[in-house]
C-alpha cells in the first residue's frame, strides 16, 4: 500500500468527521408564450409550482385569466367534460333569478306578518312554526334518495319547480294575512323539499363533469360561481323591491317572469350535463343505438335526447324493457325456476308480455348484468318481429348472440366514460334466492 492510499484511508476513517450536507439544486425552467413568461419549479414534495415572471398582455386578458382561475377548475377546459361552460352559464342565471325571487318573497312575508291583527308574540310563534314546516319537508323528501340517484336531472328540475311554488305562495301571503301561517308554512314546506332534492342531486351532476379526479376542485369552483351570482341576484332583488315590485301588482308581474327564467335555466343546465351512470332510460338508449348503428353512444351523445320529465317511457328499438316491477306480479315461481335452470349464472330474469318485456334483477346485480339482460330482450324482440311468432329456441339464440358481442361492447362502453359498476334503478324491486 503506497503513501497516497494510506492517506485516503485515514481520511475516510477519521472519527468525528462531519460530512458537508448535500445541496439539492432546484429543478426549474422558464417558458415564454403569448408575451407571458412563467417559471416552473418542482417543489420538494413533488408538486409543480408555476409563477408568472413577466406579463405584458393587455389588462383585460389578465382580468379574464384571473376570473377563470378563481371560478373555473384548474386546467379548464381540458380538465372537464363537454358541456361545462353552458352548464355554468345557465347555473349563474339560475342563481341570480333565485336570489332575486327570495328578496321579493322575504319582503312579502314581512309585510304579511305586519298586517296580522295579532300580538307580536303570536306573530313570532307563527314565524317559527313556518320555519318548522321547512324541516318537515326536508324529512319527507329525504326518503326519496334512491330515486334521485337514478334520475338526478329530473329531480333537480322538480326541486326548482317546488322552490318557485313555495316562493310564489310567500309572495302572495299579503293577500291573505289571516292565513299567514297556512300559506307561508306550505310555501316553506315546498322549499324544504326543494332544498334536499337540489343538494342530493348536486354531487352526481358535478361528477359527470369531473375528468381528472378533480371533483373537489370542480365542486369548490362551482359553489364560488353560485355565491357570486347569488350576491348579484340579491342586488337585483333589492332594486326590484324598491322600484317595480314595491307594490303587489309589480310582484305579480315580475315574480312569474323571474320564475320562468329560473326554471328555463335549470332545464338548460340539466340538458348540458353528461350524466355517466346507467339507469333504465340511458341503458335503453344505449342498447337501441347499438342495435341500429353498431356504435356505443357516449354520455355527451345522449344528454340532449333524455326525457327529463317522463324518463320511464318504453323504447321499442331496445326491446320495450320495463325494470323494477314486483316479482310476484311478473313471473310465476315455476317459470322462475325454469329460467334459472336454463341460465344459472345470470343475475337477471326476463318475462315477455304482450306490450313489454319485464326484467327482474337480483339484489347484487350490476350495470353489466342489466346490460346483458337488456341486450337479450332487444335481440329476442327483433327476432320475434322477423319470424312473426315466438319460438322456443329464440331466447337461446338471442342469449348466444348477446354473449358473442358483449365483451367488445362492454369495453367500448367503459372507454366512452360510462360507469358499469352499479345500475341505478331507483326504488325498483329486486329479488334474491
Amino acid at each position: 500500500m503506497n503513501l497516497l492510499d494510506k492517506l485516503k484511508r485515514q481520511t475516510k476513517e477519521e472519527p468525528g468527521e462531519v460530512k458537508a450536507p448535500q445541496v439539492q439544486v432546484p429543478v426549474y425552467w422558464l417558458e415564454t408564450s403569448d408575451t407571458v413568461s412563467r417559471r416552473y419549479e418542482f417543489e420538494p414534495d413533488g408538486y409543480l409550482s408555476v409563477k408568472v415572471v413577466n406579463d405584458s398582455r393587455p389588462v383585460y386578458h389578465r382580468v379574464v385569466e384571473s376570473f377563470l382561475n378563481k371560478f373555473f377548475p384548474s386546467g379548464y377546459p381540458y380538465s372537464v367534460n363537454e358541456g361545462y361552460l353552458r352548464y355554468t352559464q345557465f347555473r349563474a342565471l339560475q342563481h341570480m333569478t333565485s336570489a332575486a325571487l327570495s328578496v321579493l318573497s322575504t319582503q312579502s312575508l314581512l309585510f304579511a306578518a305586519g298586517l296580522r291583527p295579532t300580538p307580536a308574540q303570536a306573530t313570532a310563534v307563527s314565524w317559527i312554526l313556518k320555519d318548522g314546516m321547512q324541516h318537515m319537508g326536508k324529512l319527507i323528501c329525504s326518503n326519496l334518495g334512491a330515486r334521485m340517484d337514478s334520475e338526478p336531472k329530473r329531480w333537480r328540475i322538480l326541486a326548482d319547480v317546488l322552490y318557485d311554488l313555495g316562493t310564489g305562495l310567500e309572495v302572495l301571503s299579503p293577500l291573505c294575512p289571516h292565513l299567514f301561517l297556512e300559506v307561508a308554512g306550505l310555501g316553506n314546506f315546498a322549499k324544504g323539499m326543494a332544498v334536499v332534492a337540489a343538494r342530493a342531486t348536486r354531487l352526481p351532476i358535478y361528477s359527470s363533469f369531473a375528468k381528472e379526479g378533480n371533483l373537489s376542485d370542480l365542486f369548490a369552483k362551482g359553489e364560488a360561481i353560485s355565491t357570486l351570482f347569488n350576491v348579484v341576484g340579491l342586488g337585483v332583488g333589492i332594486q326590484l323591491a324598491s322600484t317595480v315590485c314595491s307594490s303587489m301588482q309589480g310582484k305579480l308581474i315580475a315574480g312569474p317572469l323571474l320564475s320562468i327564467i329560473h326554471v328555463f335555466s335549470v332545464v338548460e343546465e340539466m340538458r348540458a350535463a353528461p350524466i355517466n351512470t346507467l339507469n333504465p332510460q340511458r341503458t335503453a338508449m344505449i342498447v337501441a343505438d347499438f342495435l341500429k348503428t353498431g356504435k356505443v353512444s357516449s354520455p355527451a351523445d345522449l344528454r340532449y335526447r333524455e326525457d327529463l320529465l317522463f324518463p320511464g317511457r318504453l323504447i321499442e328499438d331496445a326491446g320495450n324493457v320495463k325494470v323494477g316491477r314486483a316479482l310476484h306480479k311478473v313471473v310465476k315461481p315455476s317459470k322462475l325456476q325454469e329460467w334459472k335452470e336454463i341460465f344459472p349464472e345470470e343475475k337477471f330474469v326476463l318475462s315477455h308480455g304482450n306490450k313489454w318485456t319485464d326484467m327482474l334483477l337480483e339484489h347484487n346485480a350490476t350495470a353489466e348484468d342489466a346490460l346483458r339482460g337488456w341486450l337479450v330482450a332487444a335481440y329476442a324482440t327483433s327476432m320475434e318481429k322477423s319470424f312473426h311468432e315466438p319460438s322456443a329456441s329464440m331466447l337461446q339464440d338471442a342469449y348466444d348472440k348477446m354473449n358473442s358481442i358483449f365483451t367488445p361492447f362492454l369495453c367500448e362502453l367503459q372507454a366512452k366514460g360510462w360507469h358499469t359498476d352499479r345500475f341505478l334503478d331507483g326504488t325498483g324491486s329486486r329479488f334474491a334466492f
